[in-house]
């Protein structure tokens, strides 16, 4: 692993120690070519992650006392960004909040990670994911008729609204920092990022072009084509045949009655028709019907284990996977033409800071 000149090169970044979105936003920064300092707690964060904690320069530094303390804000007088995702009013409490470092540093991106945002009622309450795309619709979405809705992991909150939306936010006030100089506080809250993913089902749903009900949503599992199957050997099959001459040659590909072209979207058949459909697939092995659905226009995809997609020929073609030290993790996205990203080797902070320019004691 070289050292990137990714599109970043020359970002100094610093991180608050945490959990979730924060530290996955600053893996993504630091795969770009950022330096990233992070700044440990005693003990660590609890959650310690080879792969999402990659690329950074570590020290740890106790912000409850007077030392830690000052590095923090003498780190912050040299840098970019400053990333941190403690509960609203913790920051400040230690005399490191937007207005303590932005006096000392005008241009600094403070940008801050919450599940509920710096303000509102629920500011201060304790929350997860679970919590976060419950509040904001996300989560009644993916119930099903069988039951209460069942989280997806914690992508829809804490990477898709959450560090996605922190990264978003940081490039944006950057952009804007080169027209104004000045720096300014990114407030990136899950719930908002996740009310932000859920537009296109705002937009759609009082006109009835779309639905989110568990037994009548095309995109939510409903639909016989576009939901997976169970096959012969346990494993699934995801199809995706929603225009209709995708439709069509799922169809004919897995040998179901003719009349299933007619009234494709009819969801009065569409229970029914699954449960057809279902008898089909578990014929076959998943690996008999990859061989039938390859090279058709039929909008499929096995469902692989993580495991299995680390193994498969697309994403090894695409150099989505790569093997550090025996680790297999995913290469830093997205991919660029000029400027690719890199896994950056970690360091120490000490160093990285003297880089910098700030006194280590």
């Amino acid at each position: 692993m070289s050292q990137s000149t990714g599109p970043l090169e020359g970002l100094k970044v610093i991180e608050m120690v945490g959990i979730g979105p924060g530290p996955h936003c600053a893996m993504l920064l630091a795969d770009l070519g950022a330096e990233v300092i992070r700044f440990d707690r005693p003990g660590g964060n609890g959650w310690p992650n080879p792969i999402v904690d990659r690329g950074r320069h570590t020290l740890v530094a106790d912000i409850s006392k007077t030392q830690g303390r000052d590095l923090c804000a003498a780190a912050a007088q040299k840098a970019d960004v400053l990333i941190e995702g403690f509960r609203p009013g913790v920051m400040e409490k230690h005399k490191l909040g937007p207005e303590d470092l932005m006096v000392l540093n005008p241009r600094l991106i403070y940008a801050r990670m919450t599940g509920w945002g710096q303000s509102g009622p629920l500011a201060h309450r304790v929350g997860h994911d679970i919590n976060y795309i419950g509040l904001t619709g996300a989560l009644a979405a993916m119930a099903t008729s069988e039951g209460p809705a069942r989280p997806p992991l914690n992508l829809v909150g804490d990477f898709g609204g959450g560090s996605m939306l922190l990264a978003f936010g940081i490039m944006a006030a950057l952009w804007e920092r080169n027209r104004s100089g000045a720096g300014q506080v990114v407030d990136a809250a899950i719930v908002d990022g996740v009310s932000s993913l859920m537009t296109m089902f705002a937009g759609l749903l009082p006109s009835g072009a779309i639905s989110v009900d568990a037994d009548r949503g095309v995109l939510n599992g409903a639909a016989p084509f576009y939901r997976a199957y169970r096959c012969a050997d346990g494993l699934d099959v995801s199809i995706g045949a929603l225009e209709p001459r995708f439709y069509e040659t799922f169809i004919a590909k897995i040998g179901a009655p003719r009349e299933f072209l007619n009234e494709q979207n009819n969801v009065e058949n569409w229970k029914e028709r699954s449960k057809i459909i279902a008898s089909l697939f578990a014929t076959k092995t998943r690996a008999q019907w990859c061989e039938i659905l390859e090279n058709t226009e039929t909008c499929f995809a096995p469902v692989l284990t993580l495991e299995e997609a680390q193994n498969d020929a697309h994403l090894l073609e695409r150099g989505t996977y790569v093997d550090v030290h025996g680790a297999v993790q995913c290469a830093p996205v997205p991919q660029f033409s000029r400027t690719p990203g890199t896994i950056r080797r970690t360091g120490t902070g000490e160093d990285a800071l003297r880089r910098w320019g700030v006194a280590v004691p």
